[in-house]
């Protein structure tokens, strides 16, 4: 299968508009944002499903990301992963093969020790992984800017649970990795790394821009993943412009 590219959906982007224009761009999936009007309870499935087959384009999702999973408030976590269980169900039932789960948490920092909150965050991934697996669906942990679970603490992660992980470029370079660091980490972990967000930036902050119109060095950040890896690229830019789109997907195929 090797790999495959996508975008993630922005807000104002209707869905069947973003399928036909990834059809349009040659794009093997896009990656639905599954929150404000695409929020599960908005969502008919069935029509989601028809409109991805009518464009011939596979499906991923970003599950809501402002769900406090690893809370240190029992009803705010278990009502946190609640929502997740049924938006990972009403994904299945659109014909989604993957979701991205943020490895965040809004406690207060000086209240709460990051160690208790990173047991109950891994906990609540196992129980969203174990719900997916029966979906057949697949669960891609994302790395978020900050102390509480960069991607250097993946590695726990990947020993604590079966899920997988969505790297963002983006976040990893708020968190003080370079390029290099980058590809080094893709490759000791490329069979757990099964999602990237191509999150392209000019400096340390959470850019969003076109694919190539920052200073990342994608084509070192990629070289690990150049053989045998069959993962899903999602470029995550900030824009509605899909000019801008066609242009990032160019400059990807370029260097791929």
């Amino acid at each position: 299968m090797g790999i495959r590219r996508g975008f993630v959906t922005q807000i104002g982007m209707e869905y069947e508009d973003a399928f036909a224009h990834a059809d349009a761009f040659d794009l093997d999936f896009v990656e639905l944002m599954m929150d404000g009007q695409h929020v599960r309870n908005r969502l008919d499935p069935e029509a989601v499903q028809e409109s991805a087959v009518e464009n011939d384009i596979d499906l991923a999702v970003h599950l809501p990301f402002a769900l406090d999973i690893a809370s240190p408030f029992e009803h705010v976590r278990e009502g946190a992963l609640r929502e997740l269980l049924a938006a990972i169900e009403t994904a299945a039932d659109c014909g989604a093969e993957k979701g991205v789960v943020h490895a965040s948490t809004s406690a207060w920092s000086p209240a709460w020790e990051h160690d208790e909150l990173r047991e109950q965050l891994l906990d609540s991934v196992r129980e969203l992984d174990g719900f997916a697996s029966e979906h057949g669906f697949e669960v891609c942990v994302e790395n978020i800017p900050g102390e509480f679970f960069p991607a250097e603490r993946f590695p726990r992660l990947f020993d604590a649970t079966g899920a997988s992980m969505t790297f963002d470029t983006g976040h990893a370079r708020m968190n003080g990795m370079d390029s290099t660091d980058m590809a080094d980490f893709l490759d000791s972990h490329r069979d757990r790394v099964t999602h990237l967000h191509l999150n392209d930036t000019r400096r340390a902050s959470d850019e969003h821009l076109p694919f190539g119109a920052g200073t990342l060095d994608f084509g070192t950040i990629l070289d690990p993943l150049r053989e045998d890896w069959t993962g899903t690229l999602s470029i995550e830019a900030f824009t509605l412009d899909w000019g801008y789109m066609e242009t990032s997907v160019e400059r990807l195929d370029a260097l791929l």
